[in-house]
């Protein structure tokens, strides 16, 4: 299809990059404590995007009639402006082989299969304090294709599984908990502890106590990390938003963060969500560090915003698939693909202990930019908040809201854990990150 496709388009237009995503998706639902849907789906699509006369124009399509799909694209782009920077598709380079990124066995998992995996998380999350149990479980294999008319041909076959639990107490004050496990091979998923891990936050989540009104250290755990970093750190370092001086950080090799601190792209690690040869231009991945001892070093792009910007990509087009892996969208973005923070020395639980008095997040929500330039954000923790005096945990503790300035957060880190794990924030890519410890934080109660 891809050969066809781009041998016609060579004809009839100046440049043409074809991706082709084949895609078997098995999900599961789970509400009020059971299964409630299982949908198995098997995808095919193609996507195009084409450059004639500096014009470009982009389609999708399920219905694999190229010929047409190539015509109607052209067509439609006699009203488009012309992208005078543009400097073409890339052309062919060597890549590295990841492990751990297309299992088997993953291919292989029917829905039965997926129905049992997804019970087993159901019943590691039952307690006699738990009134409702809500979830998913989807697994995803992708076979993904890009070929171009400047010579560039790869391919990729992928597998995914993710699972989380939300589980609900409405004894006395409602608590919630949330457990959550990702991998790209099945030995990697561990399906028990996403329901144990939920259970057990919202348990120990029970009678909170009213917070008072502090600024104080904040311990947030991974997945309270990976909400910030994906929706406030994140953004500041492409490239579009640090050229047009959106970014709270202006400077590059400015100095940002505490020496600890490495905030980078790891898109070769083994068994990682986000770990890709090539990017989805058929561009080499590579290891970017964005802060390197707490210093700005670096941004991301594709191929579209390095040549607005005069610059070069650096592999980091993306084709996000719904719920995980690759799609054929005809229009990339750029995103990394395994936005990582190192891992320090320290366990967690030496960081609670190092820590006089403070509060312990598990996990955020309506986290977002409040004024984004500056570095202004806000974020909530509705539940599995617990107090921390002289080192040891105390009590759980109701809402609080944290309001707080990113450039801050990043100059008064104290701590960085060891345990790094994969995290999903929600709708968003893969972050993998450790527990963070902050000082001079400010809470206040909801």
């Amino acid at each position: 299809m891809c050969d066809d496709l781009v041998s016609f388009a060579q004809k009839i237009s100046d440049e043409c990059e074809s991706a082709f995503c084949t895609k078997k998706i098995i999900t599961i639902r789970i509400t009020d404590s059971e299964i409630a849907e299982i949908k198995e789906n098997h995808e095919r699509s193609i996507g195009v995007r084409i450059v004639k006369d500096k014009k470009i124009s982009s389609a999708q399509s399920t219905v694999l009639d190229f010929k047409k799909l190539i015509e109607e694209t052209i067509k439609n782009s006699s009203n488009l402006a012309r992208r005078e920077f543009w400097g073409g598709f890339a052309g062919n380079s060597n890549t590295v082989q990841i492990q751990k990124t297309n299992d088997p066995e993953i291919w292989s998992i029917d829905s039965t299969k997926a129905t049992e995996i997804a019970q087993i998380m159901i019943d590691h999350s039952k307690h006699q304090r738990i009134s409702r149990i809500s979830g998913s479980l989807n697994i995803v294999c992708d076979e993904f294709e890009i070929q171009n008319t400047a010579g560039l041909k790869k391919q990729e076959k992928s597998t995914y599984i993710s699972g989380v639990i939300n589980v609900d107490s409405e004894i006395g004050v409602p608590v919630s908990g949330i457990g959550q496990s990702s991998s790209r091979t099945l030995d990697g998923f561990d399906s028990g502890k996403i329901g144990s891990d939920a259970a057990q936050m919202c348990v120990n989540s029970a009678n909170p106590d009213t917070a008072e009104a502090q600024t104080t250290s904040v311990i947030f755990e991974p997945l309270a990390v990976g909400e910030i970093l994906y929706f406030v750190l994140g953004p500041n370092f492409a490239l579009k938003t640090f050229s047009e001086k959106k970014s709270c950080f202006p400077k590059l090799g400015e100095k940002i963060a505490v020496d600890d601190l490495n905030v980078l792209d790891e898109p070769h690690m083994p068994d990682s969500l986000g770990a890709k040869s090539f990017d989805d231009e058929g561009v080499p991945t590579k290891k970017i560090h964005y802060i390197k001892d707490g210093v700005f070093e670096s941004t991301y792009t594709d191929l579209y915003n390095a040549y607005k910007e005069k610059s070069t990509t650096t592999g980091n087009a993306c084709r996000p698939g719904i719920p995980l892996g690759r799609s054929s969208n005809p229009i990339p973005v750029s995103s990394p693909h395994n936005l990582t923070i190192s891992p320090g020395i320290k366990s967690r639980d030496e960081i609670i202990r190092e820590t006089k008095n403070g509060i312990l997040v598990s996990r955020l929500w309506y986290t977002y930019a409040v004024n984004p330039i500056k570095g202004d954000f806000s974020c909530t923790a509705r539940s599995g908040i617990w107090q921390i005096q002289n080192g040891q945990i105390t009590n759980p503790i109701k809402p609080v809201r944290i309001i707080h300035s990113l450039p801050k957060l990043l100059q008064n880190i104290s701590g960085i854990g060891n345990n790094s794990k994969t995290v999903l924030p929600w709708a968003g890519l893969p972050i993998t990150c450790p527990t963070i410890k902050c000082d001079g934080v400010s809470i206040s109660p909801i």
